[in-house]
């Protein structure tokens, strides 16, 4: 194949990308207005997308030209949680501009503030503001991040090969990260919270991940929510599981969900090798190590439970309510939903549970190079 005919097909697949991507903001800005009121809703009109080569900021909204515009960087590189973020911000500059009575403010004054309130976007997410994704991963020197630290290395531990020794690491960083969030809660020191996707948005989503979300939710002091998001290969709106949590919790709960994920995929290679099971199967075997695994955590739990005060043991089972306050603000009309699991198969499952019984957690939380990535756009 010549050079320019690489560079041309390089350029097809390019501009291709871009037009899903377009077509992408396009069905999320649809989708955040209906977090409108009718009266504002009818009256908000969808503006022109574009991407452009810009550096310095991740994207503006033209009140003259009507239009939204992306850093092409950002939709490069970024993951489409990030790139979402972002358009909310400039869909608030919008609203402000257009129907709230901001035209002659100060960009980022009082109606963009209610403009930001009403779509539950950040008012930071222009200009040199850190990205979602570099926030979730950054490096810090706070006393949560020194505990991710002392984390990391009891994950390190529990990569023995004697099951006893990992499980006992294992069991000890969860304490110490059980010790801590009960702690704060205990405090109730004003505290931040963000949110992040993990896996990709789909149209459709495996059972076992709802059972995955269910145990994050459960043991990781994060909370788990199925939101919309555009599915950027089928070009319709799908759903991505969303975390919510402080910046910490959401490391820990990230790699996790991969560790699981990545965790099945090799078990259920090795358990099918020979059997040649459909799908409906590895759901099964799925669903069974998440049930093993979740075993094994409670298990934890009633020993950590035992070691401690009867004042603290208590506070095991409440929710931290400063983050119940968040997750409201952010879905204030949530719905709740079943999973069903139709014709499983009882002897899958059960040899999935023995295998999730003896599932560790181990190598190092803030080593993102053994996570499986989230969406990331690439023109490769």
């Amino acid at each position: 194949m010549s050079e320019n005919t690489t560079k041309h097909s390089t350029s097809r697949l390019q501009m291709e990308l871009e037009n899903r991507i377009l077509h992408g903001l396009s069905a999320e800005w649809e989708h955040a207005s209906w977090m409108l009121d009718e009266r504002l809703r009818v009256r908000f009109k969808k503006p022109i997308f574009s991407l452009s080569d810009m550096s310095g900021r991740w994207g503006y909204w033209s009140y003259e030209k009507r239009e939204i515009c992306l850093s092409r960087i950002l939709v490069r590189n970024y993951s489409w949680a990030t790139i979402r973020e972002i358009l909310r911000h400039e869909m608030a500059h919008q609203l402000a501009q257009e129907l709230l009575g901001g035209a002659n403010e100060k960009p980022h004054g009082p109606s963009f503030q209610k403009a930001c309130y009403l779509f539950r976007a950040n008012p930071k997410a222009s200009d040199t503001y850190q990205t979602l994704d570099d926030r979730i991963h950054e490096q810090t020197s706070t006393d949560e991040d020194r505990l991710l630290v002392r984390i990391q290395k009891l994950m390190a531990l529990a990569e023995s090969s004697n099951q006893h020794e990992a499980e006992a690491a294992m069991a000890k960083a969860n304490e110490l990260m059980t010790r801590f969030n009960l702690s704060i809660i205990k405090e109730n020191t004003p505290r931040d919270y963000d949110s992040l996707f993990v896996g990709k948005p789909a149209l459709r989503n495996s059972r076992e991940l709802h059972s995955l979300a269910v145990l994050l939710n459960k043991y990781y002091f994060v909370e788990c929510i199925w939101v919309q998001a555009y599915v950027i290969e089928k070009q319709k709106m799908g759903r991505v599981l969303e975390l919510i949590g402080t910046i910490q919790n959401l490391q820990i709960a990230e790699y996790v969900y991969y560790f699981v994920r990545n965790f099945i995929d090799a078990q259920w290679k090795q358990y099918n090798k020979k059997k040649r099971l459909s799908h409906h199967r590895r759901s099964d075997f799925a669903d069974g190590i998440i049930d093993g695994f979740q075993y094994q955590l409670k298990r934890q739990q009633r020993r950590f439970k035992r070691k401690q005060s009867s004042d603290n043991q208590a506070l095991i089972n409440i929710s931290d309510p400063q983050l119940t306050e968040y997750k409201a603000y952010r879905y204030p009309r949530l719905t709740t939903t079943r999973c069903s699991s139709g014709n499983a198969d009882d002897s899958v499952i059960n040899d999935g549970r023995l295998v999730g019984k003896n599932l560790v957690i181990s190598k190092g939380i803030t080593d993102r190079s053994t996570h499986s990535n989230p969406l990331r756009i690439s023109s490769s």
